[in-house]
């Protein structure tokens, strides 16, 4: 039989990850559906953010390294469409939020 041993030794280490989390998700929790504004604000501007650094991470490619063999071009194009999806995502996902803050602020 397996004996149960004590697992408070991960307390300490995660406490300092718990402290910064709290101030956040309670000041969200305060502000209630103005909150979930301005979290969907965020985040659609984090979105929009990634879309302009792989952009700009592409043109600096073509820039600095100049015409590439059809594969690299390839994959830089696959990467640039990746990261615009994604981004894509974050922007709805944002504005999803947005959204329905805004909505509770108005059956509120």
């Amino acid at each position: 039989m397996r004996t149960r041993s004590s697992e408070s030794f991960i307390v300490l280490p995660l406490l300092p990850i718990f402290l910064i989390g709290l101030f956040p998700m309670l000041l969200l929790s305060l502000l209630g559906p103005a909150g979930l504004i301005i979290l969907g604000i965020l985040v659609a501007s984090a979105g929009l953010t990634d879309i302009l650094d792989a952009n700009g991470t592409f043109s600096e490619q073509i820039i600095v390294h100049g015409y590439a063999r059809g594969t690299e071009r390839n994959g830089q194009r696959t990467a640039l469409r990746s990261e615009r999806r994604f981004a894509a995502i974050m922007i709805a996902a944002g504005i999803g939020l947005a959204v329905t803050g805004i909505g509770g602020l108005a059956l509120s």
